[in-house]
């Protein structure tokens, strides 16, 4: 059977935020929990009107059934398809398929972990090599996820003269965003020289160039558009989805500066009919200060090459012509792991006029991008208030 994935098929209803930077001994299920509660709370169901649930886990492939269990949900749909960071952008594209197939009503999305409370990336990294052994890569034992970002930072500095200074802008202005979120973790103020001068991980990324290791669950729930309008005062639509990959090891990419975004960028702009001049806000995955400068080329804000020039000057900072990452992202806002869905969260917000000192003014249009692994998963959603 062929689905016609139809513009603006379904919208986005209430959403939930629980354990932000530290969850205070909660665990990963009961964060993820409470910000399911709120979540449906906000879309005007209740939990037993959720017959579709989406979320996936780093460590566990059994997780959908492990929180459907804790939810008390006997969902007629599911999946837990693994895309990384991009996943719950992703998933969108899934629940519309499963909506419009009749395979269920209200789809539950939400993910959550508590890295910063709990911290076992070590052990983790290791269960990762020995379950998804990447053999171009492992032998040399490489200090991964940052060697591989670093590598494409270094290539597009040397290829296109991207400066040191340039990608510390990204971090600034992420910071200067989240000073205006009382959610976000980091809020001191942060400087170019205060990028420039941190400790060294990976040339040439400092720890001021890596995403913050917090904390934190997010959820939404995704129904048709004409449902949505029934149960909300103000739903926001999905005029439009891509997702694509192309590689999983950095190693096997034909070029380290052009990612699937293209792919998926397209893809989502087709569908939605709409052109990167119509989007106000954007919420790029900024794992580290290098991705938001590859996915604006990649997404046709500007030419390849020209990303690290088009963030100077404060341009992407409050007050700036063009706001991004307005929650503080994830180098400052919050990043337990896969931080797709908090994209998908901020842009709701933003598009609902309730980001208060944050927000951008006269938002209709917003595009969300997901990053999974070394730039391999790409999934990108246009948002909007109106069909």
């Amino acid at each position: 059977m062929v689905i016609d994935q139809q513009r603006g098929a379904v919208a986005i209803l209430g959403t939930g935020l629980a354990g932000l930077g530290h969850a205070g001994g909660r665990t990963e299920q009961e964060i993820i929990a409470q910000a399911s509660c709120r979540a449906v709370e906000q879309s005007g169901l209740r939990m037993k009107d959720i017959d579709g649930i989406i979320t996936s886990s780093l460590t566990s492939p059994w997780w959908v059934m492990r929180m459907a269990e804790y939810l008390g949900i006997r969902p007629r749909f599911s999946d837990s398809t693994m895309f990384g960071g991009s996943s719950f952008i992703a998933d969108l594209k899934i629940a519309a398929m499963a909506i419009a197939a009749g395979e269920c009503e209200n789809v539950l999305i939400c993910y959550g972990s508590t890295p910063r409370s709990v911290p076992s990336s070590s052990r983790i990294n290791q269960m990762r090599a020995e379950l998804d052994p990447q053999p171009y890569e492992h032998p040399y034992k490489p200090f991964n996820p940052v060697s591989s970002y670093a590598l494409a930072a270094a290539r597009h500095m040397h290829q296109y003269g991207t400066t040191r200074q340039q990608l510390a802008e990204v971090a600034v202005a992420a910071r200067q965003w989240a000073q205006l979120n009382p959610d976000a973790f980091s809020r001191d103020p942060l400087s170019i020289d205060g990028v420039l001068g941190a400790k060294m991980i990976s040339d040439p990324l400092t720890v001021r160039d890596c995403c913050l290791v917090t904390d934190g669950a997010g959820a939404f729930v995704v129904t048709s558009a004409e449902r949505s309008r029934a149960l909300h005062a103000k739903p926001v639509y999905v005029l439009g989805t891509g997702h694509a990959h192309w590689h999983r090891q950095i190693s096997c990419m034909d070029d380290v500066t052009v990612t699937p975004a293209v792919d998926s960028g397209r893809r989502a702009y087709a569908e939605a009919g709409l052109r990167p001049s119509d989007v106000d806000v954007v919420e790029l995955y900024d794992a580290f200060t290098i991705n938001p400068i590859l996915f604006l080329e990649d997404l046709g804000f500007c030419k390849k090459g020209e990303g690290g020039a088009f963030v100077e000057g404060g341009r992407i900072a409050p007050g700036g012509d063009f706001p991004m990452n307005t929650n503080g992202g994830g180098l400052s806002c919050t990043h337990p792991g896969m931080y797709s869905i908090f994209l998908i969260i901020e842009a709701v917000t933003q598009l609902r006029g309730e980001a208060d000192a944050r927000q951008v003014r006269d938002a209709e249009v917003a595009l969300v991008h997901g990053n999974g692994g070394v730039l391999s998963s790409q999934a990108t959603a246009l948002l909007s208030t109106s069909l």
